[in-house]
């Protein structure tokens, strides 16, 4: 793990190294990201989660609006094959995002502020929370700031329930911070 905390800032340098303009339409979103958090009001408390997945995204359009709104529209699916929740027990899962939508803000700089809703499955090997379901939907609401083919850091808000499967239905909230890698490939 020491290795791993070591390593990781000249990874960020290497693939920084590659960097384009900003996101321009046409072009695709890879990437990876670790989350972690907790929950707070408005659901089951003192539960954790811990995840890992894989993005690929499309920028739609190129940059429309005016002022600090001005931006590209992009549309993503991210890929979640472990996701850790820990309540009373640490409970299994992964899950499939198939609606990523995500504002990239104008930017002169390398550095892309954006905005991201998001919604997809949770499937795991026990009840979330326990005594309702295995299957889960999630939702989420992000703010972040990625540097072009580099580091991302996001603060998300996340909503775990399962929809009404089951009776009771108390829902996790969390609040995550996301660390990832991501690469903008040019569609020219």
């Amino acid at each position: 793990m020491r290795i791993a905390a070591l390593l990781l800032p000249f990874l960020f340098a290497a693939v920084g190294a590659f960097a384009q303009e900003r996101p321009a339409k046409g072009d695709w979103d890879f990437g990876a990201y670790v989350s972690g958090g907790t929950s707070v009001e408005g659901g089951r408390r003192d539960t954790q989660v811990f995840s890992a997945r894989a993005r690929i995204g499309k920028v739609l359009t190129g940059e429309h609006g005016r002022g600090f709104l001005r931006g590209a529209f992009e549309y993503g699916v991210d890929f979640a094959p472990i996701y850790l929740v820990f309540q009373q027990t640490t409970v299994y899962g992964g899950g499939f995002d198939p609606l990523i939508l995500k504002w990239n803000f104008a930017s002169k700089r390398r550095e892309v502020p954006y905005f991201e809703l998001g919604g997809g499955t949770l499937f795991s090997t026990h009840e979330v929370p326990p005594g309702t379901s295995a299957v889960n939907f999630r939702t989420h609401a992000s703010l972040g700031l990625q540097v072009l083919s580099g580091p991302t850091v996001e603060i998300r808000y996340e909503h775990i329930s399962n929809a009404g499967l089951s009776v009771p239905n108390p829902g996790i909230n969390t609040i995550q911070f996301v660390l990832g890698l991501a690469h903008f490939k040019s569609a020219k």
